[in-house]
């Protein structure tokens, strides 16, 4: 079975760029507390680097 990522959003998106707040919502998140499980990919490893500050990320299988 793949890895994928469990990520949790822990900061507000307020005052972040306008690509961040995308971001956030591209991989479902929507407010601080919110948990998605993502497939361990490309793309969405690159989505977390660019809001790494404001979520928090585990590995799980």
């Amino acid at each position: 079975m793949a890895a994928r990522l469990k990520v949790t959003q822990i900061k507000s998106k307020i005052s972040e760029k306008q690509n961040q707040r995308d971001t956030l919502r591209s991989l479902g998140l929507k407010r601080i507390g919110d948990v998605v499980v993502r497939p361990d990919d490309k793309q969405n490893r690159g989505y977390v680097k660019t809001v790494a500050h404001l979520v928090k990320v585990e590995e799980i299988d």
